[in-house]
């Protein structure tokens, strides 16, 4: 069962489709070529990731350097806008800006993974001068990130859990003492942590009843997708569009 809407990022009917890193199995992650296709297949969620250059520039890019997936090389942090835009993602797509996507793809809801430090406070200025706060939610392994960006934005902001959050839900859920911040509005965690099982019957009871959806990735095979529509998670995350997609028309629940 879906949880109540909290924030308008999740104002959504039925689970959340997210394509993660735009559909990262094409082999073109977080290309605006791979977000057209994933919006194009009626996706609105889209999971990405954002690094600042030496400059500040914002830039959809998950790992810290271009070695893997571009025919550049070096750190972001390292290296100013002007170097990182000549790289090319499968040797074909360039790099693109954060700001560049809120204006390519005004329809889509962004999942934001805050990769480091140096990209907070750039990354929520951009969100003010844009207004797109009902546009983007908020994630890290980092707690500490999480909550820098919440005190800075406040309600405005939509966030996950980072790592301890989770653990704590998930200590919750067993009916162990942990505290669970009240601020965010989902948990999204990996079906399991080191072979331990993180996403169960009652761990979706237990955010569900603190009002927090539970978004689950990356999923990319049809039947883990419904064995977790089954227990009622409120979205997933894969990096094989289509799968999801066809899963969940065959469910009945594709928006």
């Amino acid at each position: 069962m879906t949880t109540a809407i909290r924030h308008p990022y999740l104002d959504h009917p039925g689970p959340i489709a997210f394509a993660h890193r735009g559909g990262a199995a094409d082999g073109l992650e977080n290309t605006v070529a791979q977000f057209r296709r994933a919006v194009d297949m009626g996706y609105r969620y889209i999971e990405t990731d954002v690094h600042a250059t030496a400059d500040g520039t914002l830039v959809a890019f998950h790992d810290s350097t271009l070695d893997r997936v571009t025919d550049g090389a070096g750190r972001i942090a390292d290296l100013p806008w002007e170097d990182v835009r000549q790289a090319r993602v499968g040797g074909k797509e360039p790099v693109p800006l954060f700001e560049e996507l809120l204006e390519t793809f005004p329809e889509v809801r962004w999942n934001v993974d805050l990769k480091a430090e140096p990209a907070l406070r750039p990354f929520l200025e951009l969100i003010e001068r844009t207004d797109a706060w009902d546009r983007v939610c908020v994630g890290s392994f980092s707690e500490a990130r999480v909550l820098r960006a919440q005190r800075l934005a406040g309600p405005r902001l939509a966030t996950s859990f980072g790592t301890r959050g989770v653990l704590n839900l998930r200590l919750r859920s067993w009916g162990l003492p942990a505290a669970v911040r009240r601020s965010a509005v989902a948990a999204q965690v990996p079906e399991a942590q080191s072979g331990v099982p993180v996403v169960d019957h009652r761990f979706v009871r237990a955010a569900h009843a603190r009002g927090l959806q539970v978004h689950v990735w990356t999923i990319n095979e049809p039947e883990r997708m419904h064995r977790l529509l089954d227990l009622g998670v409120d979205g997933i995350m894969t990096d094989h569009i289509d799968m999801l997609r066809k899963v969940m028309e065959d469910r009945g629940v594709w928006a």
